[in-house]
């Protein structure tokens, strides 16, 4: 590092610095402005956000709450936290992994050989009932160099067979054993979460053990074991949550393959690990650190150490974030989630296409998720540094408390027999299941907003239709969405509209001039096109002598008055009376009552809607109210 001379023109030097009481002091003053009295600490308080695993997101982070910067490490040595690699991506940045589950062979081969040809570097291929038939491997596999692309299995239950496959047509195609590349996939345990069966657990981890020792003793490049965590992250766990059951699963296969006979550094170099990236970017990145520190701490207790210590990550944007309305949003959260995933250190990264949750995904969705990749690494240069993250205060800080409360629910684990024994016994699907009921609640009350779905839904956007995917095993672990409370009102819409000819409508009684209503007007339209109900705004404003004939006029069953308070206090209580006379089933308000709730409950009015309020809920018995099954 260059230091320079002092020439007498410091930066800033008139200026006294500045402390963390004098900023605390600032807040105080806005939250005043705002109608809140804080001080101190308290003032800072109100401005922090409460995330799951117990963490809170301060507004403002310095050094001194930083963790020390030795906890992190160097790239590439333990723990790790700053990278696999010394290097990191720098090289050539990270792999772009592909998806295919068409179970159609010669389709499926026809898309990887476009994905390869366009800057994937290796292939994750869905093998088994829920893809590519075992017996077609070769076939979706034709024309792929298999000892320059990796290919990566993901076959359930029949990953023995999909392995010796696999195993088969690298010898068949005169590939050198040194030279095959790719992850057998061997994932029993992600098995049993996924579908419920448990009972051939233990048959299962054996027969991967087996797979583990040949690749070992014969195929240096190939990994036999995937440690995925998507079960549980679409079962709706929190970060902590997925971190610590990778860390059990990860621990129950070192004990598994060392019992077979490898060493512990040879278990650890025969894993490699699956997690979710999401839109929360800095979530995403603070649990691929965590992770590797983590993995990290288990490598050494078990004597390995060096680079075998590193913890190799496949990075996966989140199917629970996906949306199947305006699925075209879902480009923004998967660009979000991929930079997120490279940011965070991740080895290989998988871009989910837009259109994942409506079916399989066509030529264009496919080339903007490998592209999403692409652009980051070659435009955006986001593999040039390594790291990116580390020395944010806030990203140290966010890293060390997932690790923290992550190793808190992997000792919770272990207690209850490690995870197996806790999957099998309960204990992962009711904690997973406590974690979602309360985002749940955020989601229901748009405090997490999904756009497309429960903000800024488009009523009139057509369809967008796709070949069905094949059936994924199920019976285990529950898999949630985002979208799925407003998918099912959305749904309920859809059928009404098939069997009418029209949505289910909603009058907009808007009173006054525009700039007194146009705020809750736009509320309310928002809120109910979120449920599938069409807005009717017509006349732009209405009073209590036209309020009746305008409603009969809308096609509707319900109102929802919408204007300022201090115009609510004038004419709500007669418009709310004139819509009941017309025939109005239910009257909604846009706004809180105050202190005039009884006047406007005795004229009609059954309900208010406000921000953050239940969303759901209303959209529900509205829908029930107009007649919608």
């Amino acid at each position: 590092m260059t230091v320079l001379p002092d020439d007498g023109f410091s930066l800033a030097a008139e200026f006294p610095d500045a402390n963390h009481e004098q900023w605390q002091r600032l807040v105080e003053g806005v939250l005043r402005k705002a109608g809140r009295d804080a001080a101190g600490a308290a003032a800072e308080d109100a401005l922090s956000t409460a995330l799951e695993d117990g963490i809170t997101t301060r507004p403002l982070y310095t050094a001194d709450g930083a963790p020390p910067a030795a906890s992190a490490g160097w790239p590439g040595f333990a723990p790790f936290t700053r990278g696999g690699t010394p290097q990191g991506g720098s090289v050539a940045g990270w792999d772009v992994r592909q998806r295919h589950e068409r179970p159609d062979a010669a389709r499926t081969n026809e898309a990887v050989l476009t994905d390869l040809e366009n800057g994937a570097a290796s292939v994750w291929l869905a093998v088994g009932e829920a893809g590519v038939p075992v017996e077609d491997l070769a076939a979706a596999l034709e024309g792929v160099h298999l000892d320059l692309a990796p290919v990566v299995l993901d076959a359930g239950g029949a990953f023995d067979a999909a392995a010796r496959e696999l195993l088969g047509l690298y010898e068949k195609r005169g590939v050198a054993p040194e030279a095959a590349l790719g992850r057998l996939g061997a994932d029993p345990l992600g098995h049993a979460a996924r579908t419920g069966r448990h009972t051939g657990i233990e048959e299962g981890t054996a027969a991967a053990a087996q797979l583990a020792a040949l690749c070992h003793g014969s195929y240096p490049l190939l990994r036999a074991v995937s440690v995925d965590a998507l079960p549980y992250h679409e079962a709706g766990a929190s970060a902590a949550q997925e971190l610590g059951c990778s860390l059990a699963t990860g621990v129950l296969w070192l004990r598994e393959l060392t019992g077979a006979g490898l060493d512990a550094q040879a278990a650890c170099g025969q894993l490699e690990f699956r997690y979710a990236a999401t839109a929360d970017q800095f979530l995403t990145i603070a649990k691929l650190r965590a992770a590797r520190r983590l993995w990290s701490r288990v490598a050494e207790v078990c004597g390995v150490s060096g680079p075998a210590g590193a913890q190799r990550q496949h990075a996966v944007t989140s199917a629970v974030m996906m949306a199947r309305r305006d699925p075209w949003v879902n480009m923004l959260r998967t660009t979000v989630a991929s930079l997120a995933a490279g940011v965070g250190g991740a080895d290989a990264v998988t871009v989910l296409p837009f259109d994942h949750a409506l079916g399989l995904p066509d030529a264009f969705a496919r080339r903007i998720a490998r592209n999403t990749s692409t652009i980051l690494i070659e435009e955006s240069h986001l593999g040039r540094v390594v790291d990116p993250a580390g020395g944010s205060w806030y990203v140290e800080r966010l890293t060390d408390e997932l690790a923290e409360a992550a190793w808190a629910w992997f000792q919770e684990i272990e207690r209850a027999g490690g995870q197996a024994a806790a999957l099998r016994g309960g204990l992962i699907e009711e904690r997973i299941g406590a974690a979602w009921e309360v985002r749940r609640r955020r989601l229901a009350t748009r405090r997490e907003p999904v756009t497309g779905v429960s903000e800024f839904p488009l009523l009139g956007q057509a369809a967008v239709e796709r070949d069905p995917a094949p059936r994924r095993p199920s019976g285990g672990l529950p898999v949630v969405r985002r979208d799925e409370a407003f998918e099912a009102l959305r749904a309920r819409s859809d059928a009404h509209l098939a069997a009418t000819g029209d949505r289910p409508k909603v009058f907009v009684a808007a009173l006054g001039p525009a700039a007194a209503h146009t705020a809750r007007a736009g509320f309310a339209a928002n809120l109910f096109q979120a449920g599938g109900i069409e807005p009717v705004h017509d006349p732009v404003t209405v009073d209590a002598d036209s309020a009746a004939a305008a409603f009969a006029a809308s096609g509707a069953v319900v109102a929802c008055i919408c204007s300022s308070d201090a115009l609510y206090e004038q004419q709500a209580a007669g418009v709310a009376e004139a819509l009941k006379a017309a025939g109005a089933r239910r009257v909604y308000l846009a706004g809180r009552p105050g202190e005039q709730r009884e006047t406007y409950e005795r004229a009609g009015v059954d309900e208010f809607v406000v921000a953050g309020g239940d969303a759901v809920a209303v959209l529900t018995g509205a829908l029930d109210r107009i007649g919608v099954v």
